[in-house]
């Protein structure tokens, strides 16, 4: 009912999680393996080295709205490279490593390894991380980001490349976007990753909540799900033909079912995932289900990109 088909990748169901949450250490990636309701097991973003990230605490989390700057902690490339063969011999979901270097060389030879180890299946290049000191996502920076992609399409690539990228606040960004990806053959795009420069106060104490970059950190939960939308939306009438897996605010069946309903391919959960574990997979493939049942669909391709407009 739920399954999809994503840069070829036939998927049980449309559901997976977010590079970011719970998974990191081989167990939380084990976890996802054995769990039954997400349809791709994606790793955190690595980088060349093993990173501890940035000071504690860097996480913070209300009802409807998380903060993080977690700042890239990972295990390193290669650990991500090697959990392939461990995840394969356990499960014949497709394996996804995220990847973000600290330069365009760290990405290219990260994925010059990557490519060459067994039994991994796709790399989402990760264009939007927000919690690096001192550094821009380059998914903002159209003439940086058009250098990368032709740097890393110079490699004889032999697996899925996807795009993980940051939110758009202005439709004209999300065309000259466009007018880049449609030169490469990306498979996929994932909007978007958290909102960046964001600051919360814990109403505790009157503190900012969390200590790095002076309080800065990227934005999840249900507040950035209008954000999440419109861009799936405005992606998908400019790159009709790529697959787009929408990520944010997601943390009911009802929220999945309008990501795909504006064109989502795929989902992927992070702030819910954050905070129930394994187990919100399951809660969220039963509550869509409920609603396409309520609504008399078989398959997501039924109603997938058919929101109604006042046109």
């Amino acid at each position: 009912m739920l399954g999809t088909k994503l840069a070829g990748y036939n998927l049980t169901t449309c559901i997976y999680n977010a590079s970011g949450p719970r998974c990191t250490t081989e167990s939380e990636l084990l976890d996802l393996v054995a769990c039954k309701y997400n349809g791709i097991v994606l790793s955190k973003s690595c980088t060349l080295k093993y990173r501890e990230g940035n000071v504690l605490p860097r996480y913070y989390e209300t009802e409807h709205l998380t903060i993080n700057s977690t700042g890239l902690a990972n295990e390193g490339y290669e650990f991500y490279g090697d959990m392939a063969n461990k995840i394969k011999s356990k499960s014949d979901k497709p394996y996804f490593v995220s990847v973000s270097g600290m330069s365009i060389n760290d990405n290219l030879e990260i994925i010059n390894y990557l490519q060459e180890q067994p039994g991994i299946d796709g790399i989402e290049l990760n264009m939007s991380c927000p919690n690096l000191v001192g550094k821009q996502q380059i998914g903002y920076d159209v003439y940086a980001s058009e250098e990368l992609l032709r740097r890393v399409y110079e490699i004889d690539l032999n697996y899925v490349l996807g795009l993980k990228l940051p939110a758009y606040f202005e439709p004209v960004q999300i065309e000259q976007m466009s007018d880049i990806f449609n030169e490469f053959p990306i498979n996929y795009i994932t909007c978007i990753n958290s909102l960046g420069n964001g600051l919360v106060i814990n109403p505790e104490n009157d503190q900012i909540a969390i200590r790095p970059k002076n309080g800065l950190g990227g934005i999840g939960g249900s507040v950035v799900k209008p954000f999440a939308l419109a861009n799936v939306y405005q992606f998908r009438k400019y790159l009709p033909d790529m697959d787009i897996v929408g990520c944010g605010g997601i943390e009911t069946g009802r929220d999945i079912y309008e990501h795909i309903l504006v064109g989502a391919t795929a989902v992927q959960i992070g702030s819910t995932f954050m905070k129930e574990g394994v187990r919100c997979f399951e809660r969220l493939t039963k509550e869509l289900e409920e609603i396409m049942e309520e609504k008399g669909y078989n398959n997501i391709d039924e109603f997938r990109g058919m929101v109604k407009t006042f046109d």
